[in-house]
């Protein structure tokens, strides 16, 4: 006969993969927290007995990462060290059915949209009144803001909509009263984030009201920055850059996925888009918002890519000097069309072709932070490491963008914003001193 256990359940909750996944992480705590479950972000302590891993299923390196964080909960588990490990995410939502014979030690699997499932697990109830209400696993002064779920695009390397679904955006009352909700727990920063910010409002309003939504979070009192992720540059909305330039709070700053530039790349990838398109966007984004950061990612090795391709690449980037650029490797994807062509170049080649356009970012990224010694900026101190102070300029979006190192003598507290007199600069830091 069982003993009735008298130890409460505490859940540790692990979250890989992207910003959309740390807010489903968080929306689960704060249910959980709710219905009087103890719940941590990433605990090192073990003083748990349930994990629930939300995974990433989006390119290999990620799925990797998923599978190896689920044998180490599940081993943890065989040692009598945890009772229950719980996966969602969008690796369960795409492959739960072989991992359900391959890791059968999970007690079980939820797709991306099954935390009302997640949450019967632990007898609790889906509280409908907590809309908004989460628990942060960021630091409390800045949050993510999920705008929508899923995607109706069909670009060939991406297996988003497989796992996320179509595109479906929250109501403005509702973004706005989960932005209001944040301010109050002391958020003075947040990073607006979906599939494709530049589509929202399309299902429900039938017009793309990118540009409304954000006249009413900058509204918001006690909300500073209001930062743009993830904007689709195919049909891109204008109109946000009027608001963006009228508002003070809405930062200089505008996520731009361009994937690549040659006209034979953009048409194979499905990106709806031409080689001087993507030139002539630009330009008008810089027209309508002089000085705004520009941050792109783009794909290296995708099939067919040939040596002019990439040569076009490296001269797009020296034409137009981005801000900022990250370098994905092309991952060939089941069910994603571009998984019916050859990947036929080899991954060593792929990453030396990554290496090749990202040594012509750096010296532009170099380049452009020199021109910052000795011009004051506005910086929200982040975080303090090794005695120093690390913060950001609106210019700069956390974990991918430049941090400004600053030695101070003084104590900086941590969500402040302070002025800074920029003294040094990296390729991808600078160093400053509060003034």
């Amino acid at each position: 006969m069982k003993t009735k256990k008298l130890k409460r359940d505490k859940v540790n909750i692990i979250t890989l993969g992207c910003s959309k996944n740390m807010v489903d992480s968080e929306v689960l705590s704060g249910q959980l927290n709710a219905n009087g479950i103890k719940v941590a972000h990433e605990s090192e302590k073990l003083d748990h007995n349930i994990v629930v891993v939300n995974t990433c299923g989006f390119i290999d390196k990620a799925k990797e990462e998923s599978v190896n964080t689920i044998l180490e909960q599940v081993e943890l588990k065989r040692d009598g060290k945890l009772d229950k490990v719980y996966v969602t995410g969008c690796l369960s939502e795409r492959y739960r059915h072989d991992l359900l014979n391959e890791i059968p030690e999970v007690d079980a699997w939820f797709g991306t949209m099954e935390l009302p499932l997640i949450l019967k697990q632990f007898n609790a109830d889906y509280k409908q009144e907590l809309v908004g209400e989460r628990l942060l696993a960021t630091p409390k002064h800045y949050a993510y803001l999920k705008i929508s779920e899923g995607c109706n695009r069909t670009c060939a390397f991406c297996a988003i909509p497989l796992m996320r679904g179509q595109h479906v955006s929250k109501t403005i009352e509702e973004v706005v009263a989960e932005a209001k909700k944040l301010v109050q727990m002391g958020v003075k920063e947040i990073m607006l984030i979906a599939q494709e910010l530049t589509y929202y409002g399309l299902d429900i309003y039938k017009k793309r009201a990118l540009s409304e939504l954000l006249k009413h979070l900058s509204d918001v009192p006690g909300l500073h920055w209001i930062r743009l992720h993830y904007a689709y540059p195919s049909k891109f909305p204008l109109d946000i850059l009027d608001v963006m330039r009228e508002r003070d709070n809405i930062c200089n700053y505008l996520d731009m996925p361009l994937q690549h530039i040659s006209n034979n790349m953009l048409k194979a990838m499905k990106r709806q888009m031409e080689t001087q398109e993507i030139y002539d966007l630009v330009a008008a984004i810089r027209d309508k918002v002089p000085g705004i950061a520009l941050r792109s990612t783009l794909i290296a090795g995708f099939p067919g890519e040939t040596r002019d391709d990439v040569e076009q690449l490296k001269k797009f980037l020296e034409d137009v000097r981005l801000d900022r650029v990250g370098i994905f490797t092309y991952s060939h994807e089941e069910n994603t069309s571009a998984y019916d062509l050859a990947d036929n170049i080899p991954a060593e080649e792929k990453e030396a072709r990554a290496q090749e356009i990202m040594e012509v970012q750096q010296e532009i990224s170099f380049e452009k932070n020199q021109e910052k010694v000795d011009k004051e900026f506005k910086v929200l101190i982040d975080k303090k490491e090794a005695g120093r102070y690390l913060g950001r300029t609106e210019f700069d979006s956390v974990e991918v963008d430049n941090e400004v190192i600053i030695n101070s003598d003084t104590s900086l507290p941590i969500g402040d914003f302070v002025n800074v007199r920029i003294t040094k600069a990296y390729d991808y830091d600078l160093e400053g001193e509060v003034i």
